[in-house]
């Protein structure tokens, strides 16, 4: 609880316990995300709190508290008699999250290409231009991270603040799948970024959501083994 004044001010100075926990608890919950995603957490693998804890170097209570809330963004399980485990990325999720990729994608692209501004523009350039350097690097960590940047950037263009809350989690998950394959994807996902760009530039909404669309169709049948053409 927050110490106070006389007058109930904020008494300056003093560091609470309950602001710690929760800065220290986003922590442990943002690298355990990071090394489930990156693959250091392998799936079906078995993750105990005092495991964690020690990984990490901190007690049980924030490593428990951020095992709930990657358990609720399915990045692990709970299972009778084992306890945390790492969830596996199978052909039906994968085609879930597919799916609503291609609502979610469609929708936002066009919505940018009617809204976006120069400096939006200019924002989905960077990430590109980032990620291809990334790429030259053989950085495939930093890779996967801008994809999903630059498809939540699209979001951000697209101004829809419904689009932006639906699709916070998802994200996670879409850097989790294109890990896996960024080495052989990254240089088609580029081209299509770029093209999906100039649609946006352009103002042609059709055209955008077109883009938007194959580029999902491609990550999906590269995500299932299939090389995209493009």
């Amino acid at each position: 609880m927050e110490q106070l004044d006389g007058e109930d001010r904020p008494i300056m100075g003093i560091r609470t316990i309950g602001a710690d926990h929760v800065a220290l608890r986003e922590q442990v919950l943002t690298e355990l995300r990071r090394r489930i995603v990156d693959g250091e957490y392998s799936q079906g693998e078995r993750l105990t709190e005092t495991r964690l804890a020690d990984d990490f170097g901190v007690s049980r209570n924030p490593v428990r508290e951020a095992l709930r809330v990657v358990e609720a963004e399915g990045f692990v399980q709970i299972l009778p008699r084992r306890g945390a485990v790492v969830a596996t990325l199978d052909d039906t999720a994968v085609r879930d999250l597919f799916a609503v990729r291609q609502q979610l994608e469609t929708l936002a692209a066009g919505l940018a290409a009617e809204r976006a501004t120069s400096e939006g523009i200019a924002a989905l350039r960077r990430l590109i231009e980032e990620a291809n350097e990334a790429t030259e690097a053989e950085d495939f960590d930093r890779v996967a991270e801008l994809n999903s940047e630059f498809h939540r950037a699209v979001i951000e263009v697209s101004e829809n603040r419904w689009l932006h809350s639906i699709s916070a989690a998802m994200y996670h998950h879409v850097h989790w799948v294109f890990r896996g394959g960024a080495a052989q994807r990254a240089p088609h996902s580029s081209v299509e970024h770029v093209r999906l760009v100039d649609a946006i530039e352009a103002g042609d909404a059709a055209a955008a959501s077109t883009a938007a669309a194959l580029h999902v169709e491609a990550a999906m049948k590269a995500a299932f083994g299939q090389r995209p053409t493009a």
